[in-house]
């Protein structure tokens, strides 16, 4: 994905712990964000866009409910979790809290069914 010209970056520093997490983390078909974890050495800032954000968050939320890895070891859990809260409150900060990252359809946004429209009058 090639980003477009409003699309800006957001610098996030992740070093110790948290960075061995997130490079143990198996990330399929990341369009290039693997290899930008992977080279990272927790001495500058890693650059990640909306989508880069919104693709760990979901990741670290399914290794966070057993779905990715099965259960998390209790000694790893503290620090999984302190980096997806980390991204949370990045990813809210730089573009609000519209997206719910819980799985969860939005109520507004749950598709209606034919026969849950209302009827037209006749003519």
């Amino acid at each position: 994905m090639k980003p477009g010209k409003y699309d800006g970056k957001r610098q996030l520093l992740i070093r110790g712990a948290e960075l061995r997490e997130l490079k143990e983390l198996d990330l399929p078909e990341s369009f290039g964000l693997d290899r930008r974890i992977e080279h990272h050495k927790g001495k500058r800032p890693l650059g990640l866009y909306r989508w880069d954000l919104e693709y760990l968050l979901d990741s670290f939320s399914m290794v966070l409910e057993g779905h990715y890895y099965g259960k998390l070891p209790s000694k790893r859990s503290p620090t999984v979790q302190s980096l997806h809260d980390r991204l949370r409150a990045e990813y809210d900060s730089a573009y609000g809290q519209d997206r719910d990252v819980s799985g969860q359809i939005p109520i507004g946004l749950k598709s209606t069914r034919r026969q849950d429209l209302p009827k037209a009058a006749p003519p």
